[in-house]
């Protein structure tokens, strides 16, 4: 297989992931959320910190078997 299409491969699979995952983004336990009248804030502390790791593992995972 060339090199594009084993890029296109991981960045479908990608996708795939994101996709599955999108639902639970911004309602995990540890994410801060405030609101108050017509005042809102939201920061992903726990998002941040499961999207780093998921894709910290792809990475690894692609340059392990590039």
């Amino acid at each position: 297989m060339t090199d594009i299409g084993k890029i296109f491969i991981v960045i479908g699979v990608i996708l795939i992931i994101v996709g599955l995952l999108w639902g639970f983004v911004g309602k995990l336990p540890g994410d801060i959320s405030y609101k108050k009248g017509n005042i809102s804030f939201h920061f992903p502390i726990m998002t941040s910190i499961v999207v780093s790791i998921i894709l910290s593992l792809i990475f690894y995972l692609i340059g392990r078997f590039k």
